[in-house]
């Protein structure tokens, strides 16, 4: 299906949550191990388990991918055991800590690569999907991709009418269509996807106050039926 979803809707949209939010200084992490372990742990649970769990690395002093690769997957699942499915978390962290050291040396020369070829590395490694992998060359890698998860399609699916069940690619794509191509700006966009979500696009949605509530079909349904 083919969404006739203008550019200039996309980035209107991009501008009235930046007034709304300001700008948003994510992803959290004190250096790229951080974040790429950060956006493993974050699969299937909420951000303030995922701090648990990085408190725990960093006390055992386990917070970097060279220290996870010289772990035993034991001692990885009892720090992480505060994020959830840790066993699995704890496998998928060892495998990619282990890959990177081993082939490359350093995250910074596994970033050296190109985005597509990082891509394609980082999804052929069980437990990362398109979203993980994504979150992973944006923040950490710092490559131009947009990021795709639950709030982006639940808010385009009510603003615009999407259907919320679209493939990831073509949301994507969608979205980079309509966002200045820019880093900078992916990486806010996301996460002020992210906070409309977790303030108004619930997901209940609280519609009185949204940012985006003047454009968005949902609203408009619900504004009707009064």
């Amino acid at each position: 299906m083919v969404y006739k979803i203008t550019e200039f809707k996309i980035s209107d949209m991009y501008k009235e949550l930046r007034v709304s939010f300001g700008y948003m200084n994510w992803w959290p992490g004190e250096s790229n191990d951080e974040i790429v372990i950060g956006a493993i742990l974050t699969q299937q649970t909420s951000w303030k388990n995922v701090e648990k769990a990085m408190r725990m690395l960093k006390k055992r002093k386990m917070l970097g991918l060279r220290e996870l690769s010289e772990s035993g997957i034991e001692e990885i699942e009892d720090a992480i055991k505060a994020s959830g499915f840790y066993r699995k978390k704890a496998a998928r962290l060892k495998r990619i800590s282990t890959y990177v050291i081993n082939r490359y040396g350093s995250l910074g020369a596994f970033f050296d690569n190109g985005r597509d070829e990082l891509r394609k590395e980082l999804l052929a490694m069980e437990g990362i999907g398109m979203e993980t992998a994504d979150a992973i060359l944006l923040y950490a890698a710092s490559k131009r991709i947009f990021v795709v998860d639950a709030y982006t399609r639940r808010i385009m699916s009510r603003v615009y009418g999407i259907d919320p069940k679209i493939g990831y690619e073509e949301l994507r794509k969608i979205m980079e269509r309509g966002a200045k191509r820019d880093i900078r700006v992916y990486k806010d966009f996301h996460a002020q996807i992210v906070e409309l979500g977790k303030r108004n696009c619930r997901r209940r949605p609280l519609c009185s106050g949204c940012p985006l509530k003047n454009r968005c079909n949902l609203a408009r349904s619900v504004e009707g039926t009064r």
